[in-house]
């Protein structure tokens, strides 16, 4: 690499960076692919040329593949696979269920054919069984794919701390509280620890709940899943830079986060933003000149 390029190469991913070059098993990227906007294969192509190196997974969501030609579907996936970012599918397992005991297994044949190489299963929509869903798992990992379960962290929003009801990150519940129970987390880990234990490769927490605004997160239950399932077999959506801010402070840089596309710049400057030596509002701003 020349001198005059080095300038702006700021990230090198060696032993000092804030994590490895990919393919990583932590501080993993995932973006979001079609589903609020249309995401075309040349904007595709335009991020995985511009910040690829900072891209580890693509994640059709909502079942959006299933829109698409199998054609372009493929495409993708082929393209993504040359800038080294694997593939996952979105909600749509749980569409199969109504079509008999072999769908699922026909799914994941149909997907390894495609070159997916995740399937992700939307625990609260299957509505399955535990043990049908640890099989599911198995069956996944059988076809030659990872398998990653998705949980949803969901409970009242009237127990959601409001300003003052804080202390040092920790969760006060207000008064009076909802006459509605929080829904229990425990559970939640237990069967993820189960899904893990089956082989699942990554536990995807849908946690709109409690972390879509920074202002009302509930930290303790973040705290409780990463303490019990581990930071590298967890991955939380952050669904705005002021998330995963809050996220990358807490946790650092290793922490596993699924954005949209228009996101991936900004984490990435929230992740080494040690190296860069600036704080959010100087180093992030918007990332829109490259998408």
């Amino acid at each position: 690499m020349s001198s005059s390029s080095v300038y702006y190469q700021w990230k090198s991913f060696e032993e000092d960076e804030d994590r490895p070059e990919k393919p990583r098993g932590f501080g993993v990227t995932e973006m979001r692919g079609p589903q609020y906007t249309i995401l075309s294969q040349n904007m595709l192509q335009d991020v995985f040329e511009t910040v690829g190196q900072f891209v580890d997974g693509l994640k059709f969501s909502g079942g959006s593949h299933s829109l698409m030609p199998k054609s372009f579907i493929k495409e993708v996936i082929d393209m993504a696979h040359r800038h080294d970012v694997y593939v996952s599918t979105g909600d749509w397992a749980e569409h199969l269920l109504h079509k008999g005991p072999t769908a699922f297994k026909e799914y994941v044949e149909e997907c390894k054919s495609m070159g997916f190489d995740t399937i992700e299963l939307n625990v609260g929509s299957l509505g399955v069984p535990e043990e049908t869903l640890l099989r599911y798992v198995r069956m996944i990992k059988s076809g030659g794919l990872k398998a990653k379960p998705q949980f949803a962290v969901k409970f009242n929003k009237s127990d959601i701390p409001i300003g003052g009801h804080r202390a040092f990150g920790a969760y006060v519940p207000p008064a009076p509280r909802s006459s509605e129970m929080v829904e229990d987390v425990n559970l939640l880990i237990n069967m993820a620890e189960r899904c893990l234990e089956a082989g699942a490769d990554m536990i995807m927490i849908d946690a709109d709940d409690i972390c879509k605004d920074a202002d009302s997160l509930r930290a303790d239950i973040i705290a409780k899943v990463i303490g019990r399932l581990g930071l590298e077999k967890t991955m939380f959506e952050a669904s705005n830079t002021k998330t995963a801010d809050w996220f990358i402070k807490h946790y650092g840089p290793k922490v596993n986060l699924f954005v949209d596309h228009s996101q991936v710049t900004s984490l990435e400057c929230l992740r080494g933003r040690r190296n860069t030596g600036k704080r959010q509002a100087s180093a992030l701003g918007s990332s829109y000149f490259l998408f």
